[in-house]
């Protein structure tokens, strides 16, 4: 097991650095909005920024929480604890309920910093990038980070889940959050095709919307069918008429790192 882990953990790594590397050169070579044409300091200023939640988060995550969800997955599997054990499931089809078990949580987490004040004041860190690309699938703060840590712990006993399902998850989950916020467009009928099973650019653009219908809409991070399940599924007919971003925190105070981690504290009027 500690092998598999080990792999796991190389391979989420991996895929992270690879797929951001990628992303980046695909979104310089094409970029569906030409968002740093005129200054190419600007898109570094604005790689550094995200990347320094992210990595900030990636530190507070590791020493706060890996150790209690590895200590509470062994927990569940050794007292055979949680949804998964109860309904004793072989090999596979425990580790597809877990990825849809986890994805349906991460759903309703979604929703839940949407609808909720408090939680959307962390949660518009993210929604806060006018220039949305594949960096920002690392804009979060910190706090946001530490409630759904800590409210995932709880998932993972419920659950049953086994520390490696967890990774697995992991796995697929940056692939496609790298994939789907990256500034980057597909031919209509690949990105109808992939969506059906998961998020896409173009769904996850109406996303960031500044028009809040829109952006209370396409809340899948993973697998894109939740949205239609819950009917909160939409599509925009003319995705560059989208304008990203939020109207009031649009200034460099708010966009610099400081202003990134003293936005949930800060009144929209408080300029």
């Amino acid at each position: 097991m500690q092998a598999l882990l080990h792999v796991l953990e190389q391979t989420q790594v991996i895929v992270a650095v690879v797929g951001l590397i990628l992303l980046l050169l695909f979104e310089h070579a094409h970029p569906f909005f030409d968002f740093f044409r005129d200054s190419k300091k600007s898109r570094w200023i604005h790689f550094l920024r995200n990347a320094s939640l992210g990595l900030v988060n990636a530190a507070v995550t590791s020493v706060l929480f890996v150790g209690i969800w590895l200590w509470v997955s062994n927990w569940a599997n050794t007292n055979n604890f949680g949804i998964l054990n109860w309904l004793q499931l072989s090999y596979w089809p425990h580790l597809v309920g877990a990825v849809l078990l986890m994805d349906t949580w991460t759903y309703f987490w979604h929703v839940i910093n949407h609808k909720i004040p408090f939680f959307w004041r962390f949660h518009r860190v993210h929604h806060s990038d006018p220039n949305m690309d594949v960096t920002t699938a690392n804009r979060f703060h910190t706090g946001e980070i530490i409630f759904s840590s800590m409210l995932r712990t709880i998932v993972i006993l419920f659950i049953g889940l086994q520390i490696w399902e967890l990774l697995v998850y992991e796995i697929l989950l940056v692939i496609v959050v790298q994939f789907h916020h990256a500034n980057i467009g597909l031919p209509e009928k690949v990105d109808k095709l992939l969506r059906t099973v998961i998020v896409t650019p173009a769904m996850h653009k109406v996303h960031h919307s500044r028009v809040q219908s829109e952006t209370d809409s396409n809340y899948s991070s993973l697998f894109s069918f939740w949205d239609r399940i819950c009917k909160t599924f939409n599509l925009n007919d003319d995705p560059h008429s989208i304008r990203l971003g939020l109207d009031d925190f649009d200034s460099e105070e708010d966009q610099n790192v400081k202003g990134l981690f003293r936005m949930p504290f800060k009144s929209p009027e408080e300029k």
